[in-house]
């Protein structure tokens, strides 16, 4: 959520973001300042008409004539008439302009490029030569169900289109990715949590997955949601709190199943472990003082941290800037990594790094005591560390053996009892 303040004095650069982030059929801003103004209107006139009833009752008391404090109880009786159609019709207003202040969306940084959508992604660059393979490979699902690690059938009878198990190695490879990366991280001075799955929609609004997206999630009965990233429940954490400048940044890390109904994705990525709706993931959340500066160089830190783990897995990548159409409409900025798929000879999105200044904690009502004494919104960021098994599928791809078996990259190793995945025998 943007400042109020900030909107009225800024039109332009918020009409501009609307459009630059294709949102114009979500949020008209001229309805939404037309509201404003009139919602001012009346909260002026509230104003002067408790003024008005508070002296007429002050005054009250001290009328010892009877007709003259008749009339004056009349008046006052009026007045709190007035007074209550007064506040109900505000309540009303307030209650409207929050509805449209949920969906204005952050503007992009001044580096962001302009773009309609994911065609005008900029690529960065390339790290790490993709593997030549001297044989016709195969792609992660025939090679997971010859491995008996991957079943994909019996996961789509159990739960539904684009279910699946992993089993035997392919658990314990899933296993050992997390628990390297969750290592990794720890080495970073990250703190670790596992958090709610089942959170409820105002942290959704906090972190500017409702409105927007949700149509994407699942709600229960109960009126909760099934978060589809622990940055729902982790950059919640401190919702409603005063924290110590001192004690930023907050450097956090959340494991999580996460679930995603994939709304707009019907036949893309049907096949295997690519595009699902439940899937387990690591994810770091940074917490900051308020300064842009700060948050471009986390932003980047960050960044820094996925890029090792890849290049310690042996896996080839392209970091890519998003365009201001295809990033959410609460980032500031955004990096999407996307690893190498032998089999599809592409590059396909594992990771995603954005950084949203005080978007989310304002939402959140999350802030921090500066070393002035003043109050201050807080800066959030965000970026995956490790999400499976879609790395895990590009790893078996990347590692796969003439033979039909895998090689485990040499840093699991001191995860598991074993260090290739062989086809089992018939």
């Amino acid at each position: 959520m943007l400042d109020l303040k900030y909107i009225r004095e800024n039109k332009e650069i918020i009409k501009q973001a609307i459009n630059d982030k294709q949102l114009q059929n979500t949020l008209n801003l001229d309805e939404l300042l037309r509201l404003d103004a009139k919602y001012l209107q009346v909260l002026k006139k509230t104003e002067l008409h408790r003024n008005l009833k508070n002296e007429l009752s002050k005054k009250v008391p001290g009328i010892k004539e009877k007709d003259e404090k008749q009339k004056l109880i009349e008046e006052a009786t009026k007045v709190k008439s007035e007074l209550n159609e007064m506040e109900t019709e505000l309540k009303k207003l307030k209650d409207l302009l929050d509805i449209l202040l949920l969906k204005v969306p952050n503007p992009p940084a001044e580096d962001v490029p302009y773009g309609e959508g994911e065609d005008d992604n900029v690529v960065l660059r390339k790290v790490g030569t993709p593997k030549i393979f001297e044989f016709n490979i195969k792609d992660h699902l025939e090679l997971g169900e010859a491995l008996d690690i991957v079943d994909v059938d019996r996961g789509v009878k159990i739960a539904g289109f684009r279910g699946y198990f992993l089993k035997n190695e392919g658990a314990e490879l899933e296993m050992a990715v997390l628990k390297y990366a969750l290592d990794y991280m720890k080495m970073q001075g990250f703190d670790f949590y596992t958090v709610p799955c089942l959170v409820k929609p105002d942290y959704f609004v906090g972190t500017g997955y409702f409105p927007w997206g949700e149509e994407d999630h699942y709600i229960t009965q109960d009126g909760l949601a099934l978060i589809g990233t622990a940055e729902v429940s982790l950059t919640s954490y401190y919702a409603g709190e005063v924290l110590k400048e001192k004690d930023l940044p907050k450097k956090m890390m959340g494991l999580s199943p996460c679930f995603r109904r994939e709304v707009g994705s019907y036949g893309k990525d049907t096949r295997g472990i690519f595009r699902i709706h439940q899937f387990t993931k690591l994810e770091q959340v940074v917490l900051l003082p308020e300064g842009e500066e700060f948050s471009k160089e986390w932003h980047e830190k960050m960044l820094s941290y996925v890029e090792e783990i890849l290049q310690n897995l042996g896996l080839s990548y392209q970091i890519k800037l998003m365009c201001t159409g295809d990033m959410g409409a609460g980032q500031r900025k955004k990096y999407d990594v996307e690893t190498w798929f032998p089999s599809q000879q592409a590059y396909r999105e594992t990771h995603s790094d954005s950084y949203f200044l005080d978007f989310q904690s304002r939402r959140l009502n999350m802030r921090y005591k500066s070393s002035d004494g003043s109050l201050k919104y807080v800066s959030t960021l965000n970026n995956t560390v490790v999400a499976t098994p879609r790395l895990l599928a590009t790893i078996i791809e990347t590692y796969q053996q003439e033979d039909g078996s895998v090689k485990v990259p040499d840093v699991l190793h001191k995860y598991l009892d074993f260090k290739d995945i062989k086809p089992k025998k018939k």
